[in-house]
């Protein structure tokens, strides 16, 4: 189908078509497609906060008590956390639908 009939060219569309300013992100929830999320088990953590460290998407958050917490609005379930917690206290669980 020819421009005039509606079609706009892919040379007008914007890049990935949603991410239109840098760091926008935040706006946008991205946990909705895992599979698996991350469970934590407070009798065994010890606050080290590895899990901040190496989650890719920063979804953890230091609470009042000093434990890391998923923001699991944000998290992918890619169980980076999990396979780096020296303690083996956090578990990735079946996200159930």
């Amino acid at each position: 189908m020819p421009k005039d009939q509606g079609l706009v060219s892919w040379k007008d569309l914007a890049p990935g078509m949603y991410i239109l300013e840098p760091g926008n992100s935040v706006k946008f929830k991205t946990g909705d497609w895992r599979a698996y999320r991350p469970v934590l088990d407070k009798e065994k953590c010890i606050k080290c906060g590895m899990c901040y460290i190496f989650c890719p998407d920063l979804c953890y958050k230091k609470d009042e008590e000093g434990y890391f917490i998923v923001d699991l609005y944000y998290c992918k379930g890619c169980g980076i956390c999990a396979a780096n917690c020296p303690k083996g206290a956090i578990t990735m669980v079946l996200e159930e639908a």
